[in-house]
């Protein structure tokens, strides 16, 4: 397939404004995949924010960038995401978002609307001219698909004298396939 799936997507976007040096977020760190690809654009010299709410997401995360040596360059904290103004002080290059629940996890635990919202909103405070904030949108779940409508609502209402909003997903899918949003900041 020539497309790009929807994680390799988000990864490329990524490529392109992501250098060594840069501060990121990762909203959801679930598993370490996306914490571990920042942290290896950011570098040693860089910073990754990685936040989640569940301790086996912070434990496999903190497994995963051991295992790689990359833990000295990122922070991990157990909150919700919707408290990034507490945590992270400075102005970020990009943020990475999956919505839904924890691969492998307990799938009554799921991200919500109400406080991804907010967070997305203190990302996008904190983004630099130019940064994007990736939003990779799982909607198989009932909570999912109030998040989905709740988050497309609110990105779409955001003005373009100050953002480019994208959707990029499959449409010929069956199952509720993810697809991304992504939010550069003019």
């Amino acid at each position: 397939m020539n497309l790009d799936g929807i994680l390799p997507f988000s990864h490329r976007l990524l490529k392109k404004i992501v250098f060594a040096g840069d501060v990121v977020l990762d909203a959801t760190c679930g598993n370490g995949h996306d914490t571990l690809f920042l942290s290896n654009l950011v570098g040693p010299n860089g910073t990754v924010y990685a936040f989640d709410i569940q301790e086996e997401a912070i434990e496999h995360t903190s497994a995963r960038l051991i295992e790689n040596n990359s833990l000295n360059q990122v922070k991990l904290f157990k909150k919700s995401h919707a408290e990034i103004n507490r945590y992270v002080l400075e102005p970020i290059k990009a943020a990475i978002y999956n919505l839904g629940y924890l691969p492998g996890g307990d799938k009554s635990i799921t991200t919500r609307s109400d406080s991804t919202i907010e967070s997305i909103t203190q990302v996008l405070e904190k983004l630099v001219p130019q940064g994007i904030v990736i939003l990779v949108i799982y909607h198989g779940h009932d909570a999912g698909k109030a998040e989905k409508s709740a988050v497309l609502k609110y990105a779409e209402s955001l003005p373009q004298k100050d953002f480019h909003v994208l959707r990029y997903g499959f449409i010929n899918q069956q199952n509720n396939p993810p697809f991304v949003v992504a939010i550069e900041k003019r």
